[in-house]
C-alpha cells in the first residue's frame, strides 16, 4: 500500500485541514511541504476523509491545495547510546547540530538525527545465538559516561524470537547492525544500536513496584519535612518569582539519582540560557564527574514554537523510561507543566472543543494524571530496579493554586506538594517552600529510611511541624497585640519556631557547604533541635528569652557553614549543648 498524501485545505495558527486519500492514524506524522522545507506535522482528529494537523513549526507560507505526505509512524524518538550530555528542542532536535545546519537563527523545516551516526561505540555482546529473546531482552552494552548503556532488542519487537547473528565485540556507530533475530514465522530482521520509540506512549517492561527509597535533593526542608521517594511524584505550585526554577536546577545538580532530564517546557529563554551555560561547568557531588555526564536536557522555550511544548515533556518522560530499563534511577524535572496545559487549551480551542474550567480541555485531568501514571519504580528480568521520578513545575495565572486548574488536578494525582510561597520569597526566606502548607505522601516511607539510630525520627517531624504552626498562629496574633500581650510560654515557642525556620529550613545556595546537606547532617542537626524543642525553658523575662535564642540561632546557622564531620563542626555543636545544659541549670536555680 502506497503512502498517504494529502492536499491542505484550511489554515489556522498552527492548526491546518487535510483532505486525504487512502488511510491515515490518529497521531501519525506528516510533512507539509513549503517551498524548499518540510514543516513537521501530527494528526490529531479525523472526520471522514478530513484530518487536523497540529504544526510544530511556523505555518507562514503554507497555501491552499499544499501537498502533504504522511509517514505511517507516530512521534517517536531515538533511542540509544548517547542521549546524556546532549541538548534536544522539544522534538528532539540536537540543539548544537541545528546550528549548525541552520546559522544563529534556527530555520523551519531542519531536522537532525538525536543520536550521532559518526562515532564508534565499544559494544560487548552478552546474548548467544540460538537463544529466545523478547522486547527488551539485552543483546550487549556499551559504557556510556560512567554507566553501562544496555542494548535491549528494540521494545517495538512484540513476540519471540531467535538470535541467529551477533557482532563481535569491537566499535560500531549506532546504525550498525549488531544482531539479527529471526520471528516465528521465520522472517528475519536486522538490529542496531539505535531503537525508536513514540513518545506517547509508556515504555516499560517489567513488573512495577512501590517506592521505598529515599531522594537525597540536599534540601532540608524537603528531605526532612516532605520527602521525596526513587519512584515518586512530587509538585512545585508556585507564583512567579518564587523560586520554582532555581529548586528545580538545585534539585538537579544534587540528587541522588543516576539520570537527570531536565525538560523546560515554554519556560524563559533567559532561564534556560542559564541552565546550558552553568551546567557544563558544574561537578556531580556523588561522582566528582561533570554533572552534564548524567543529564539531558530538552529546550522548548517560550519562544519556541507551542505546538512542540506538549510533545517535549514526553520526550523527556520517553528517555527517563528509557534508562529505567537498565536499573537506573532517573528523575525527570518539568518546568512547566502549565505552560504544557496552555499549548492544550490552545489546541483545544482550535479544534473548537468544549472548553471545560479556565477554558483549558475537559481531558486536562486525565492528561495530567497519565502523565505523572508514568513514574515509578521497576523490577526488570535483568537489571534489577530501576525507577523514573517525576517533579513538575506549576505557574498558576495570580499565582493562587486554589483557582488553579492545572494545580488541582495536580495535586490530586501527585505524592508530594512543595507549596512555594510568595511570602517566604518576598522576605528572601529561600527555599521558598512552605513547610506547614506543604504535604508528602511518603512521610511514613522516609521515616523507615531514618530509623536505624533514630527510631524517633517521624515523632521528631510531627512535633517540628506543630511548634512551626502554633509559632505561626502566636507571630500573627503578636501582630494585633504586640510583645508584652503574650505570654512568656507562648513567646518561647514563637521563637522556637523562628530558630526552627531560619537555622534549619533555610539554606543559602551560594554557599559552598550550606547550598548541600547530605541526609547524615540532616540527621544530626535535626536531631540537635530536638534536643531543643523537647527542652521547658523557665526565662526570667521575654528579653532574656530572645537573646538565649538569637544565639542560639546563630550557632545553628553557622553549623550549616562549616564542613560537616570536621573538627570545627563537633566544637560547635559541644558549645550549643553547653549552653543547652547552662540554662537549664540556670532555670533550676532560679
Amino acid at each position: 500500500m502506497s503512502k498517504t498524501v494529502g492536499e491542505v485545505i484550511f489554515v489556522l495558527g498552527n492548526l491546518i485541514k487535510v483532505e486525504f486519500d487512502n488511510q491515515l492514524t490518529q497521531g501519525e506524522i506528516g510533512y507539509v511541504k513549503v517551498g524548499g522545507a518540510s514543516l513537521k506535522a501530527e494528526v490529531i482528529a479525523i472526520s471522514g476523509k478530513v484530518a487536523k494537523l497540529q504544526v510544530f513549526e511556523d505555518t507562514r507560507g503554507i497555501k491552499y491545495k499544499q501537498k502533504v505526505e504522511f509517514t505511517e509512524e507516530l512521534l517517536e524518538i531515538e533511542l540509544g547510546p548517547g542521549l546524556l550530555g546532549e541538548i534536544f528542542d522539544g522534538l528532539q532536535n540536537p540543539l548544537e547540530k541545528v546550528a549548525d545546519v541552520s546559522g544563529l537563527y534556527l530555520e523551519r523545516g531542519v531536522y537532525v538525527e538525536a543520536l550521532d551516526r559518526v562515532k564508534k561505540w565499544q559494544f560487548t555482546p552478552k546474548a548467544k545465538v540460538g537463544e529466545k529473546i523478547s522486547r527488551g531482552s539485552i543483546l550487549g552494552s556499551t559504557p556510556e559516561s560512567h554507566f553501562i548503556h544496555q542494548i535491549f532488542l528494540p521494545f517495538s519487537m512484540y513476540g519471540s524470537y531467535t538470535l541467529e547473528w551477533i557482532a563481535e565485540a569491537g566499535n560500531y556507530t549506532v546504525d550498525t547492525t549488531i544482531a539479527k533475530v529471526k520471528d516465528e514465522r521465520g522472517k528475519s530482521y536486522s538490529v542496531s544500536m539505535v531503537q525508536k520509540w513514540p513518545v506517547k506512549f509508556p515504555l516499560i517492561e517489567g513488573r512495577k513496584g512501590t517506592p521505598k527509597e529515599l531522594i537525597c535533593t540536599g534540601q532540608r526542608v524537603i528531605d526532612t519535612m516532605t520527602p521525596m521517594m526513587k519512584g515518586g511524584t512530587a509538585c512545585s505550585p508556585g507564583p512567579f518569582g518564587a523560586g520554582k526554577t532555581v529548586l528545580q536546577q538545585g534539585i538537579s545538580k544534587y540528587s541522588n539519582v543516576d539520570i537527570v532530564i531536565l525538560a523546560a517546557c515554554g519556560e524563559r529563554a533567559g532561564e534556560v540560557v542559564e541552565t546550558l551555560k552553568t551546567f557544563p561547568k558544574l561537578n556531580d557531588v556523588h561522582t566528582g564527574r561533570p554533572l552534564m555526564d548524567r543529564t539531558c536536557i530538552i529546550c522548548n522555550t517560550s519562544s519556541m514554537p507551542v505546538a512542540a511544548r506538549e510533545a517535549s515533556v514526553y520526550v523527556g518522560i520517553t528517555i527517563a523510561e528509557y534508562y529505567r530499563q537498565m536499573g537506573l534511577d532517573a528523575l525527570l524535572l518539568a518546568d512547566s507543566t502549565s505552560r504544557w496545559a496552555q499549548a492544550m487549551r490552545e489546541m483545544s480551542g482550535r479544534l473548537e472543543e468544549i472548553p471545560g474550567e479556565e477554558a483549558f480541555p475537559a481531558y486536562l485531568a486525565s492528561r495530567i494524571a497519565s502523565f505523572y501514571e508514568r513514574a515509578g519504580v521497576l523490577q526488570t528480568a535483568e537489571n534489577g530496579i530501576g525507577s523514573v521520578s517525576i517533579l513538575g513545575a506549576v505557574s498558576p495565572a495570580g499565582g493562587n493554586i486554589n483557582s488553579d486548574p492545572v494545580s488541582q488536578e495536580t495535586l490530586k494525582v501527585v505524592g508530594v506538594f512543595l507549596c512555594l510561597s510568595r511570602e517566604l520569597s518576598d522576605a528572601r526566606k529561600y527555599p521558598a517552600i512552605d513547610s506547614m502548607q506543604s504535604w508528602s505522601k511518603y512521610a511514613l516511607r522516609a521515616s523507615e529510611n531514618m530509623k536505624q539510630g533514630f527510631p524517633n525520627w517521624a515523632k521528631w517531624i510531627d512535633r517540628a511541624r506543630e511548634i512551626m504552626v502554633e509559632g505561626d498562629e502566636i507571630g500573627r496574633r503578636m501582630e494585633v497585640v504586640g510583645k508584652e500581650g503574650t505570654s512568656l510560654e507562648d513567646y518561647v515557642t514563637f521563637l522556637k519556631s523562628e530558630m526552627f525556620s531560619f537555622a534549619y529550613l533555610q539554606q543559602n545556595a551560594f554557599d559552598k557547604e550550606d547550598v548541600y546537606c547530605s541526609l547524615d547532617q540532616q540527621q544530626e542537626q535535626f536531631r540537635l533541635v530536638n534536643e531543643i524543642f523537647s527542652q521547658s525553658f523557665a526565662f526570667k523575662g521575654a528579653d532574656e528569652a530572645k537573646d538565649f535564642f538569637l544565639g542560639l540561632q546563630n550557632d545553628l546557622r553557622n553549623l550549616n557553614f562549616l564542613p560537616f564531620n570536621t573538627e570545627r563542626y563537633h566544637g560547635l555543636v559541644s558549645e550549643i549543648r553547653d549552653k543547652l545544659e547552662k540554662i537549664q541549670v540556670i532555670a533550676e536555680v532560679s
